[in-house]
């Protein structure tokens, strides 16, 4: 077996009831900006917000179990990734290969990083 591709947890997709509300308090409290949103601006279905959530509207979410929706991991090589994660038992989903249900249903997204992303995201020593 060789050595697997680095990677880390880009972001975590939280399932939430009110979008606007969770948006809000992540920008006023925590100082959270938005790094992307899909769907209208006035409306969106999702957003991801610089520094790791992903908040997902999910109107009919009555948690609190299920409000994890997906682990995203950035991949220094992805077509490795994936073949890496075959060996261990995993499903893949309709969304696509890259697109992972373990066995215990945690599901996870691997992202192909830039070239030195990974290793520059790794070297940071975030309680330094």
């Amino acid at each position: 077996m060789s050595a697997p591709a680095r990677c880390y947890v880009e972001h975590v997709a939280i399932r939430v009831r009110d979008l606007d509300w969770h948006l809000r308090f992540f920008r006023d409290a925590l100082g959270m900006e938005i790094r992307e949103i899909d769907g209208e601006t006035a409306a969106p279905r999702q957003v991801w917000l610089r520094g790791g959530p992903q908040l997902v509207a999910d109107l009919d979410f009555d948690g609190p179990e299920g409000r994890l929706y997906h682990l995203g991991v950035m991949t220094a090589d992805l077509q490795a990734s994936i073949a890496a994660a075959q060996d261990w038992g995993v499903r893949e989903l309709p969304q696509g290969r890259n697109w992972l249900a373990l066995p215990d249903g945690l599901v996870v997204e691997l992202l192909q990083a830039s070239p030195g992303a990974v290793e520059a995201a790794l070297a940071v020593n975030p309680r330094a």
